[in-house]
C-alpha cells in the first residue's frame, strides 16, 4: 500500500507542470475566444456532406462537384476546390472560388451566376503534395 502511495505521489508531481500554460520565449501567450453558439451549429452543413456534393447554378444546372475545402493561414474564410469540365471526372481540372460566394438552398449547393464556361475559364488549382 505505501509503494502505491509514492507511485500516485510521484505521478502527481510529473503531472502539475502540465496544467500551467506553456510560454514560448519565455513570454506568454493569451487566447481570445469567441463563444459560438451550439443552436445555430447545428443548423449547418457537415463538411463531409459538402465533399462531393454537385454545385449547380441558379438554373439548376450541374456546374461542378466539391472536390475539397482549403483553409489557408492568412484567410479567415474557406474555399472550394470545385472539379470542373470533364465527363465522369475524365478531364476535368480543379478550379477554387471563396466559399462564401457558394450558397445551401434546399439542401442543393449553389454557386449562382455559374456557368461550365465560366469555371473552365477561372485558373487550374493543382494540390500541394505536402499538404
Amino acid at each position: 500500500m505505501h509503494r502505491s502511495f509514492t507511485l500516485l505521489a510521484a505521478a502527481t508531481l510529473f503531472a502539475v507542470p502540465l496544467d500551467n500554460p506553456a510560454f514560448s520565449q519565455g513570454s506568454p501567450q493569451t487566447v481570445t475566444l469567441t463563444k459560438v453558439d451550439p443552436a445555430s451549429l447545428a443548423t449547418g452543413y457537415r463538411t463531409s456532406k459538402v465533399v462531393g456534393g454537385t454545385v449547380v447554378n441558379d438554373a439548376d444546372e450541374t456546374v461542378g462537384t466539391i472536390d475539397d475545402l482549403i483553409v489557408t493561414p492568412t484567410d479567415k474564410v474557406p474555399f472550394a476546390v470545385l472539379s470542373v469540365g470533364g465527363f465522369l471526372g475524365v478531364g476535368s481540372k480543379y478550379v477554387v472560388v471563396p466559399f462564401n460566394s457558394i450558397q445551401m438552398q434546399d439542401k442543393k449547393i449553389v454557386l449562382a451566376g455559374a456557368t461550365k464556361d465560366s469555371l473552365g475559364a477561372l485558373p487550374e488549382f493543382k494540390y500541394n503534395t505536402g499538404n
